[in-house]
């Protein structure tokens, strides 16, 4: 099953971390990584620093294109109320035929704040209950969404990762 998890972390260094964590996991085959992206925010600034890292090479550019349009969507608008409103209903659109609610965006928006930072990872045959006490004292788990085998072939046809 492939799942899409956002884990959110007390301190701009914490998703980082939590990096290293997840491939030591997927080395001992609890998940299989199919891509993961970063958002740490450090205190004063005004907006965060993403980074992603593509796991396969060759599924690189559907998965920045995700990143970029979930990420972007997100954190970069202007954080002008109805802008925001606009910018998430508008994302949710993109998303919602891929598993994820305009409920877990909107989680997402208020939760990764200055001074905080975000896992955002796409996995495959994991067992997220086991990666979760691995991350135990490090964050907790925001959204965790579920794909069926239509929302997943959706994702990856969407964004050119196949």
């Amino acid at each position: 099953m492939t799942t899409f998890t956002v884990w959110k972390f007390d301190d701009p260094g914490g998703a980082d971390r939590a990096v290293r964590v997840l491939r030591d996991a997927q080395a001992d085959g609890l998940v299989k990584i199919l891509d993961h992206a970063v958002v740490s925010w450090p205190k004063g600034e005004s907006k965060p620093a993403t980074h992603q890292s593509h796991e396969e090479t060759w599924r690189g550019t559907g998965w920045g294109a995700f990143w970029g349009l979930l990420l972007g969507a997100l954190f970069f608008v202007p954080v002008i109320g109805g802008v925001v409103g606009a910018a998430i209903g508008a994302i949710s659109k993109a998303t919602e035929d891929v598993g994820i609610r305009k409920q877990d965006l909107e989680r997402i928006r208020t939760e990764v704040t200055e001074g905080t930072s975000a896992l955002f990872v796409v996995t495959e045959h994991g067992n997220l209950d086991r990666l979760g006490e691995r991350f135990h004292g490090m964050g907790s788990k925001l959204i965790e969404t579920n794909l069926t085998e239509a929302e997943r072939a959706t994702l990856l046809e969407t964004f050119g990762t196949r």
